[in-house]
């Protein structure tokens, strides 16, 4: 049985969103979102453009050759590829020492993960754990590249996604997701396109809050973090 038809008999919250007789549709959904999306934003950066200079703080003062963002091509909407921020929360020279541990890799290939990663710092281990890495990507979704809500971005290209797997490209990708509070980076690429797709039969204004509502438990609980 698929993660996705898991995820529809265990939440059946997600059943209730209708996207045809939702309020708001096709392109003034999209407006709404874009909205939500830059109030959240704006309103919050109170709270957390300090805390995003005190977490950059941290990060120089453990590391100081290898700069204070790591930034990565990504693929978002219809494939194009933009540049993503993050906190970085490696040694200057990770992507290097990615071919040293690849046998130590977790998941299949292209994805990446391996558990008490050694490339790691102490600041980057507590800032995955609590994904405060990912804060930075707030920039993302003022530039209009990513939303709060949708399919998280892969570093891989388009063209190694297989048919199926490219509807998820359809929307623009987000800082959180179903499979973020289903299960994280435990879950393969494949079980998280079927989530993604889940989500986007299904998207309105509703799914997208009752995710970021539910993404606040799942980030505190640790669950599936990298």
């Amino acid at each position: 049985m698929s993660p996705g038809v898991i995820v529809i008999q265990q939440h059946q919250w997600i059943e209730k969103c209708d996207p045809s007789r939702a309020v708001f549709q096709g392109r003034y959904y999209r407006t709404a979102k874009r909205a939500m999306d830059l109030a959240l934003v704006l309103l919050s950066a109170p709270l957390w453009l300090p805390l995003l200079l005190l977490l950059a703080l941290l990060v120089v003062i453990e590391s100081p050759r290898g700069g204070v963002l790591f930034t990565q091509e990504r693929t978002g909407k219809d494939g194009k590829r933009f540049r993503l921020y993050k906190l970085r929360t490696m040694v200057p020279n990770a992507e290097q020492l990615k071919q040293k541990y690849m046998y130590l890799n977790e998941l299949q290939w292209p994805d990446f993960k391996i558990t008490n990663d050694p490339r790691v710092t102490r600041v980057g281990r507590f800032l995955r754990k609590t994904s405060l890495d990912e804060l930075p990507q707030l920039l993302n979704v003022l530039q209009g590249d990513m939303s709060i809500v949708g399919p998280r971005p892969t570093s891989f290209a388009p063209g190694t996604y297989r048919t199926w797997q490219i509807e998820r490209l359809d929307v623009k990708p987000g800082l959180t997701g179903l499979w973020q509070i289903m299960g994280r980076s435990s879950l393969e690429f494949d079980e998280r396109v079927r989530l993604d797709i889940l989500y986007i039969n299904h998207r309105c204004l509703w799914l997208d809050v009752q995710i970021l509502v539910r993404t606040i438990p799942a980030v505190l609980s640790q669950r599936g973090a990298a």
